[in-house]
């Protein structure tokens, strides 16, 4: 049966090599994370599940919870849109229950749909974006089945691979096409304000390494003691923009923000004054409605993350470790800096997704 075989694939697995953790180094993100090099990976068995010809185990599809940090936001849409994806291209190798919370502050509700679906005699492995990766790490570490984090990390040695963007680099690739922009638009004294997400938060902490990173290695430099956390909304981030326009009424080169909702935000919160009209808004993660907001004029730019490619991948992988394959400890799928150049591809393709 598939779950006997996995559990003596990893028994057999253990006597040879470690379990290769979610956390990898110096990548500073559990998830959404740095540019971790995928060093290690998860452990190989001879002994597989039992498979037709076809390669689908014996006694059905692999089933797998699949837990997001919410099911309301189009980033988690497209996440989900791709794992479904995944799914219908291979009816005979998985079958998905996917869930998250309304928003990504219910913490508590997450961790009670992990700790649910641990119990659940029938999963055969997890794929888990955790809101509190510390929290997640704790209750998966007496399960004997695997897991898979996607879009932040789990540092867990029950966690075989990560799948996701490389935060880091990518927070930083897009400061400095900031500071280029400001540049372009006449900016002499390139300073930069973050409107942060959750203080704490690995990915949040990811992102603003990279945009410091960014911004002070290309010549400008990031006011660290300026940070505005507004815990990943848009309704926070305009209280955030206020503030900053109080205080630095004759304008800021760049604004960055840790997600697209709040860069939207505090670009309209601008609109209209003219000590911000050349301000370079820097957005993450390449929503539709960023892209369309670059077109529009308002947002200048976003670091994208291939939110699509991220569910595939997820799925992709944790049937590869199911299988008794060896995966890497972390699967980057990438990123790229949306401009009013390209926005309106990447409109057409995630849209496409979508239907």
């Amino acid at each position: 049966m598939k779950k006997k075989n996995w559990l003596a694939a990893l028994l057999a697995g253990a006597l040879v090599l470690s379990m290769a953790a979610c956390g990898g180094g110096n990548t500073g993100d559990s998830g959404s994370g740095n540019t971790a090099d995928s060093g290690s990976s998860a452990p190989a068995s001879d002994s597989a599940p039992e498979s037709d010809a076809g390669g689908a185990p014996a006694d059905g599809p692999f089933e797998i919870s699949m837990i997001l940090k919410t099911n309301s936001a189009e980033f988690w849409q497209l996440v989900q849109a791709g794992a479904e994806a995944y799914q219908e291209e291979h009816p005979d190798l998985v079958k998905l229950s996917i869930k998250g919370p309304p928003a990504e502050t219910l913490y508590e509700e997450q961790l009670n749909m992990v700790q649910t679906d641990l119990a659940v005699e029938s999963y055969d492995g997890y794929l888990i974006a955790p809101l509190q990766s510390e929290a997640v790490a704790a209750q998966i570490a007496n399960i004997n089945k695997p897991v898979v984090a996607f879009d932040t990390r789990i540092e867990s040695d029950k966690c075989v691979s990560f799948v996701g963007t490389g935060n880091k680099e990518a927070a930083k690739q897009g400061a400095i096409a900031a500071v280029e922009a400001a540049k372009a638009a006449g900016w002499t004294e390139i300073k930069c304000i973050e409107i942060a997400g959750v203080q704490g938060d690995a990915t949040n902490t990811a992102r603003m390494d990279g945009y410091r990173e960014g911004i002070n290695e290309s010549g400008g430099e990031f006011l660290d003691d300026e940070v505005q956390y507004a815990n990943a909304v848009g309704d926070l981030a305009v209280t955030a923009m206020e503030a900053i326009m109080s205080k630095y009424p004759e304008g800021i080169a760049i604004i960055c923000s840790n997600n697209d909702d709040m860069a939207i935000a505090a670009a309209r919160t601008a609109q209209g004054n003219d000590a911000y009209a050349n301000t370079i808004f820097l957005g993450f993660d390449g929503q539709i409605s960023a892209c369309q907001s670059v077109l529009d004029g308002s947002l200048t730019m976003s670091a994208a993350q291939n939110n699509f490619d991220i569910g595939y991948k997820a799925v992709e992988t944790i049937v590869k470790v199911l299988q008794g394959e060896q995966v890497d400890e972390f699967v980057d799928t990438g990123t790229e800096i949306i401009t009013i150049e390209n926005a309106q591809a990447r409109i057409d393709r995630m849209s496409s997704y979508l239907n």
